[in-house]
């Protein structure tokens, strides 16, 4: 996690971060893909932190390989107590694969919901500027798994969303999706299918994180000149311009035209 200076919405996504096998391949990819320049962060050398125009977007971890894990974008969400998030995750048939462990100035844990897809949780302060869908942010978080709905309960019960508190996120059915709101902005996305293609049962469960950038296809001429590859190809959604990438290492991201507050196409 990034220097911090503010309390995130329990319950809200809080930052993300690629779980990598190679630091300096990661930022030598999201370097010119993204525009992104680096920073250490305060976790050692095997962990930075990626600004746009100075601002913090996200983490690298350098991490990937040790733990065992897949190479992925992975989306934290912010908590008041990690122990009873972590005790809610189990009772409700997930997963919690490491943590909650001191990091930093707060706590930090992986786990993975009933469907298997990974998401982090952190206990702690959090960066004020940093909010899905403004500035330096991602433009969009969403969930991909076979049912939606069953995801929405769990993670609803686990997070406190749709509690009617005015300090929680509130849920909405739209257009076929879940909608995750908090202070009437759109934070998250939980949808059923996967990200490439159409819904199929057999494909993995995951978050999967949206960036913005000014322009699609320079992004992905970009991203296929420093060894990446195209996973959907450049295309025009309900909301904006968009194409999905795969970094050298295997990270999926899509790229976007458009920002939050609006719902991602699923095709």
């Amino acid at each position: 996690m990034a220097s911090s200076s503010d309390r995130a919405v329990p319950g809200a996504p809080c930052w993300v971060s690629l779980l990598t096998h190679d630091l300096t391949a990661a930022q030598d990819f999201y370097g010119p893909v993204m525009g992104w320049t680096f920073r250490s962060g305060r976790l050692g050398e095997n962990f930075t932190v990626a600004l746009a125009d100075g601002k913090p977007v996200a983490g690298i971890g350098n991490v990937a390989r040790t733990m065992g894990v897949a190479v992925s974008w992975t989306s934290y969400f912010a908590v008041e107590d990690a122990d009873v998030v972590a005790s809610r995750i189990r009772e409700r048939g997930g997963t919690v694969a490491v943590g909650p462990l001191a990091v930093g100035h707060g706590r930090a844990a992986l786990a993975a919901d009933s469907a298997g897809a990974v998401f982090g949780f952190w206990e702690g302060e959090t960066l004020r500027e940093w909010r899905v869908g403004r500035e330096a942010a991602p433009a969009w978080l969403e969930l991909r798994t076979r049912d939606a709905f069953a995801a929405a309960m769990f993670y609803g019960e686990v997070f406190e969303w749709a509690t009617g508190r005015p300090d929680r996120c509130e849920v909405r059915y739209e257009d076929d999706a879940v909608m995750v709101r908090s202070a009437g902005h759109t934070v998250a996305c939980l949808r059923g299918g996967a990200v490439e293609a159409a819904p199929d049962p057999r494909i993995r469960p995951r978050w999967h994180v949206y960036f913005c950038v000014d322009d699609v296809e320079k992004a992905v001429e970009t991203a296929l000149a420093a060894g990446g590859t195209v996973a959907a190809e450049p295309g025009q959604s309900q909301v904006g311009r968009e194409a999905t990438l795969r970094d050298p290492q295997g990270g999926l991201f899509t790229v976007t035209t458009s920002g939050a507050d609006i719902t991602p196409d699923p095709s």
